[in-house]
């Protein structure tokens, strides 16, 4: 089954979402049956923050990237498909560290809207390993329309 990025964004170059970035983090999103989206990461030793743990920018990528995903699928539902561009652009992200995640084991990524109409759309993004919340994020995206 293709992932979100796969599916909508198969030329995209983004560091943390884009299928055709062979040195990318190649995340690949997938609606769940519960209208999430979700996603399994698996860090590698170059993510390391120098203690054993997944670096946090490389966290804060991985939320907004992951969000993202979750854009495209309400995009669609609000009649806005993505058309190989996303129809809505990062406005802001709040990142919450909670807890280390080890580099050892891949990480399950969660995401949901929180609110959404044809201007703005809300999503919660949460980064877990073994069954607790390592990181959250709040993203806010914004209509993007070219001048």
């Amino acid at each position: 089954m293709q992932s979100i990025q796969e599916t909508y964004f198969p030329e995209l170059m983004c560091f943390g979402c884009g299928p055709a970035n062979e040195r990318g983090l190649q995340l690949a999103s997938h609606v769940a049956e519960d209208g999430t989206v979700r996603a399994r990461f698996q860090p590698w030793a170059e993510h390391d923050n120098g203690l054993g743990y997944l670096n946090g920018g490389i966290i804060a990528t991985l939320l907004d990237c992951h969000s993202a995903a979750m854009v495209s699928v309400e995009s669609e539902r609000l009649g806005l498909p993505p058309d190989g561009t996303l129809q809505y652009v990062t406005a802001g992200l709040d990142v919450r560290y909670r807890r280390p995640s080890p580099l050892t084991e891949p990480a399950e990524l969660v995401a949901r809207v929180i609110d959404s109409d044809l201007d703005e759309i809300s999503v919660e993004a949460e980064l877990w390993w073994q069954d607790k919340v390592r990181a959250s994020g709040q993203a806010q995206w914004k209509r993007w329309r070219p001048r």
